[in-house]
C-alpha cells in the first residue's frame, strides 16, 4: 500500500513552542474571597413528566434530608406530588424536614426569604418559577444571612 505522501517530511512543530517553554501556564492559583464559602443560592430546572422528575430529585432531597447539620430541610410551597408517603417512599429523614405553605398574605417567595433569614433551616428548596434576576438576589442574601442554602427546583 502506497501513501500520498512520502513518510520522510518533517512534520509541522505545532505543539513544539509549548512543550519548550519553562514558564508554567498556571502560575498560581488566586484565592478569592468567597471559596471558603458554600454557595447561598442553586437552581435545578428539571423538565417532563411529574414522576420522573420526582424520581431525579429523590436522592438530592435524600441527601439534604440526612445532612449532619442539627438545623432543619425547610421546603416551600412543594408540588402536589411530592406527598408524606412520596417523603417516606424516597427515604427522607422526615424527622428533619419542614414542609411550609405560605398564607394568603404572603407569596412563596417571601416565606422562603423569611425561613432563610431565620437560619433554622441549612436548606430551604422552593419551587419558584419562573423566578427573576431580582428574586434570586434576594434569595442568596437571605441565605447568607441565615448561614444557609437557598436551592430553587424549577418544574417545567
Amino acid at each position: 500500500m502506497q501513501f500520498p505522501q512520502s513518510l520522510n517530511r518533517t512534520q509541522l512543530p505545532l505543539f513544539e513552542a509549548f512543550l519548550t517553554t519553562a514558564t508554567p501556564l498556571l502560575t498560581e492559583v488566586r484565592e478569592t474571597p468567597w471559596q471558603d464559602e458554600p454557595e447561598a443560592f442553586s437552581e435545578m430546572s428539571l423538565r417532563g413528566a411529574a414522576g420522573h422528575c420526582l424520581t431525579l430529585l429523590a436522592p438530592i432531597l435524600r441527601e439534604l434530608s440526612q445532612n449532619d447539620d442539627e438545623r432543619w430541610m425547610a421546603l416551600i410551597a412543594p408540588p402536589s406530588s411530592l406527598t408524606q408517603t412520596w417523603l417516606r417512599d424516597a427515604g427522607l429523614n422526615r424527622e428533619r424536614i419542614l414542609l411550609l405553605h405560605p398564607r394568603s398574605a404572603q407569596s412563596a417567595l417571601e416565606l422562603a426569604q423569611e425561613a432563610l433569614k431565620l437560619g433554622r433551616s441549612h436548606t430551604v428548596v422552593s419551587w419558584l418559577h419562573p423566578l427573576e434576576r431580582d428574586a434570586r438576589l434576594q434569595l442568596e442574601l437571605a441565605a447568607r444571612q441565615g448561614k444557609a442554602q437557598s436551592l430553587n427546583i424549577s418544574l417545567g
